[in-house]
């Protein structure tokens, strides 16, 4: 028999990153919940899925890159059902074990993506400063716990976890980004004392879905007329062949309601005769954005 972990939450590390701060934002920051920090998003699906962890929480938009297709894969393939959504504020800050030190740096650390999206604040603060990419944004801040000499720029939960003060915050150079996770598991369970029982309507829901068709002419149409015909308002929508047939493809559909709402069983009514076949995520409580 399966032995399951429902206080178990398995994420992409490793500790110290945004997903790290996903499960604080969604969960809490107690230790009620024990962190499973694995190497990749296939691995928190497959922890989920055997047992190890009762949830998974993974990335799959962001709102300046797009959608995360290790995630699309994931949810092509999984039996998991979302139970929960996150969306995340991505703010990055300038991390120093000792800020009474800042005059010694002499090198700042983060991931290449972070650096980026910091570079505009780099140019103007620290033009002549040496810039080194690591291999995430939690690696940074350990390099920086290590070393007086070596900031980092990462979110708070890293400043929080390896115990780094703050001495320059919200310095990326685009405020509106965030990225969108998502809470996986093996079925509706109850999440927690701040949360409602995924699986069951609370009026503000959202579903996703997935829809393949054949590559024909009128194909996307064919999805998305139902959900006009019936007045359910869409919130994402995705494409990718499918990688199971040949010259078909699978539509990421997100909208906001309910299975249980009369209205959603009219759009799935309709799509029915439409689609090659049809895959339901899940139904969850919509997160404010």
């Amino acid at each position: 028999m399966m032995s399951e972990v429902p206080d178990r939450i398995a994420f992409l590390g490793p500790p110290g990153t945004f997903s790290h701060a996903a499960v604080d934002r969604f969960f809490g920051h107690s230790d009620v919940h024990e962190r499973l920090s694995v190497a990749n998003i296939d691995d928190v699906f497959l922890e989920v899925e055997a047992g190890n962890a009762g949830f998974g929480v993974v990335p799959v938009e962001n709102s300046t890159e797009g959608a995360v297709n290790s995630t699309q894969d994931c949810l092509i393939d999984t039996s998991l059902t979302i139970v929960g959504e996150i969306y995340l504020p991505i703010e990055h800050n300038l991390l120093l074990k000792d800020p009474a030190r800042l005059s010694d740096v002499r090198r700042i650390v983060s991931h290449k993506q972070s650096l980026g999206q910091c570079r505009l604040w780099l140019r103007t603060h620290y033009p002549d400063m040496e810039l080194c990419e690591v291999s995430s944004n939690a690696e940074a801040a350990r390099l920086a716990a290590d070393d007086p000499a070596t900031a980092a720029i990462a979110g708070e939960v890293a400043a929080r976890f390896f115990d780094l003060t703050v001495v320059a915050d919200r310095i990326q150079d685009r405020q509106d980004n965030t990225t969108r996770f998502l809470v996986m598991a093996r079925e509706h369970a109850a999440l927690g004392t701040e949360h409602q029982v995924a699986g069951v309507s609370t009026g503000q829901d959202k579903t996703s879905i997935l829809v393949y068709t054949e590559n024909k002419p009128g194909a996307l149409f064919r999805v998305l007329e139902p959900f006009d015909d019936f007045q359910v308002s869409l919130t994402r929508i995705e494409t990718r062949p499918a990688r199971d047939s040949m010259w078909s493809y699978v539509f990421f559909v997100d909208f906001e309601g309910h299975m249980q709402d009369d209205a959603v069983k009219n759009v799935f009514g309709k799509l029915a005769g439409r689609a090659v076949k049809i895959k339901n995520l899940g139904s969850y409580p919509r997160a404010r954005v």
